[in-house]
């Protein structure tokens, strides 16, 4: 079947922004006299890949100041931490060869910084959904995201392909039905890629 839209994740994908998020959580718990070990790779792994919410709940599991750390991570200013992203290399001249051959959207487990990313960057016109964790009732690795994305499109899940690099993302598509492209990871997948340029190719 022929593939009519392609689905980005964010972080890890789209973006190495891996630093932004350690100090979007490092700022949150230094207002409660705590600090991340970045040395815990179990840590690492979920802040990068879960929503906010459900890393706030690992992070503040059991401690009582859990809601007003996720209110104090509500306040911090993402356009300080914006610098510290960097767009993956062949990603926007993948996106220019794309976007008159598919539709392309984003799913991300990002709430309210989305938009702001892309604004940034100059990549908020190639993307005709942006869903967020905000946008629905169950992030990712539940497949609702993915499947509002098709809705939007009116497309079946054999029509998408996601292009994600964690767990969280493969579940989500696996979940959805979506046909899964691992990036720069070594999940089951319907193909791996280590280069965006690739997926070009793989349309073809």
């Amino acid at each position: 079947m022929q593939v009519k839209a392609v689905i980005y994740d964010c972080d890890g994908v789209m973006f190495d922004s891996f630093e932004a998020n350690l100090a979007f959580y490092a700022k949150v718990l230094e207002n409660f006299g705590l600090a991340l070990d970045r040395g815990d790779t179990e840590t690492m792994r979920i802040l990068h890949t879960y929503s906010n919410r459900d890393v706030m709940e690992y992070l503040f599991a059991g401690d009582p100041r859990r809601e007003e750390a996720i209110r104090l991570a509500g306040t911090i200013d993402y356009r300080e931490l914006v610098p510290l992203m960097r767009m993956e290399a062949g990603f926007r001249e993948t996106l220019e060869q794309l976007r008159s051959r598919v539709s392309l959207a984003v799913c991300t487990n990002r709430s309210t910084s989305m938009e702001l990313v892309l604004e940034t960057f100059g990549l908020k016109d190639y993307f005709g959904c942006v869903m967020t964790a905000a946008r629905v009732r169950n992030p990712k690795p539940h497949p609702e995201p993915l499947h509002k994305v098709l809705e939007h499109f009116s497309l079946t899940p054999e029509e998408a392909l996601f292009v994600g690099d964690s767990e969280v993302d493969r579940a989500a598509a696996a979940a959805a039905g979506v046909p899964f492209v691992a990036y720069r990871a070594e999940y089951p997948a319907c193909r791996s890629i280590y280069d965006h340029r690739e997926i070009v190719s793989l349309l073809s």
